[in-house]
């Protein structure tokens, strides 16, 4: 355990977290949880890692948010947090929503990534279980479509596991409305619920918008929304120059996406943020909680004092009518701000069958 002292949760833990509904389920969430994409993994001190948990269940954080191939590399995210779970969080193990993900790259070979295949969903979900030390994760995820395989196919793992009792509660994430209406049925048809769904959003990506939020709210799906930050592009961190310990300077896919006109609506929001009193990471993230059908936003962070910065969104949750049409008018100058993903219907596998990411 290093140097650090054992946990004791704090009691004032859930004192200023507000929990929202999850769809029409029994299930709560916070409204801001913790994703464990980026800064989880085997490059990143434990101590590190061990803190922000830490921080995070102490201001009512009760939702962790992890996937199959999280860390880098794959898989060390899950085996990282399961150390944490098993040194700090076993007595609290029911005050806790994990949740875990597969269908992008995670294994060699034609069964370990970028589909739905049942052989995929239930091996990794046993692959899952062992790396974190459980007998059942909350929340399992198809954590993208696959064109190739059946969606009755990959449903239908989700369901078995949901029926095992090993999946408490099921979820997709990237699919479009269209998809989502059919996983529904599927999962109707096995007396199964759909939970949640898990699309990206943030002020610089409002796809969702035109349909996904209503169909999910029409089947009584909860929506969990990542990169709320856009990749970290609603802070302050891009306004002069590319920092080069930032996500933009390590993935090409993120620095690619900040263009001079996307970079001049960030200098714009930055001064609506400021005019709130919050900054500008703070409004983007009350911003995805202002429409009640959103259940929670997902952060991730690499400190302490980020974790922090994030959880202060929630002091100033409300938006004059004037600030979410400033907010607007900014944003939907992208002509591509309301199109959907190509991964959202599974067109950049059909477009490059061998892709993995």
């Amino acid at each position: 355990m290093g140097h650090m002292p054992p946990f004791a949760a704090a009691d004032t833990r859930y004192a200023s977290m507000p929990y929202r509904r999850c769809g029409r389920s029994g299930l709560k969430l916070p409204a801001i949880s913790l994703g464990l994409w980026q800064n989880f993994g085997d490059i990143n001190p434990l101590d590190t890692q061990r803190s922000l948990l830490r921080r995070a269940f102490d201001r009512g954080v009760t939702h962790f948010d992890l996937a199959n191939n999280y860390g880098p590399p794959f898989g060390s995210a899950e085996t990282n947090f399961g150390r944490i779970l098993k040194e700090d969080f076993l007595p609290y193990r029911d005050e806790l929503i994990i949740s875990t993900k597969a269908g992008w790259d995670m294994w060699p070979g034609p069964y370990g990534g970028m589909n739905g295949s049942k052989k995929y969903m239930i091996a990794s979900f046993d692959q899952s279980l062992k790396r974190m030390g459980l007998d059942y994760v909350d929340i399992y995820y198809s954590h993208r479509p696959d064109p190739f395989t059946p969606l009755e196919e990959t449903m239908g793992a989700l369901a078995l596991l949901y029926k095992q009792g090993k999946a408490l509660y099921v979820g997709i994430s990237n699919y479009n409305a269209e998809l989502t209406k059919q996983a529904v049925a599927i999962l109707k048809s096995e007396g199964v619920p759909l939970t949640i769904s898990q699309p990206n959003y943030s002020l610089l990506d409002r796809w969702i918008e035109p349909d996904l939020l209503g169909t999910n709210s029409d089947n009584g799906v909860g929506t969990i929304v990542f990169s709320p930050l856009a990749q970290g592009f609603l802070s302050t961190k891009y306004l002069k120059e590319v920092p080069g310990d930032s996500r933009a300077a390590r993935l090409e896919w993120v620095r690619n996406g900040l263009t001079e006109a996307t970079i001049g609506r960030i200098k714009a929001l930055n001064g609506l943020a400021h005019a709130r009193g919050q900054s500008l990471a703070q409004m983007a993230l009350a911003w995805t909680l202002r429409d009640e059908r959103i259940t929670s936003t997902l952060i991730g962070a690499r400190t302490v004092e980020q974790l922090d910065d994030s959880l202060g969104a929630l002091a100033n949750l409300a938006f004059s009518a004037a600030e979410l049409d400033a907010a607007d008018q900014i944003t939907r100058g992208d002509p591509d701000i309301f199109t959907a993903p190509a991964k959202a219907n599974g067109d950049d596998l059909r477009a490059d069958p061998d892709y993995r990411a």
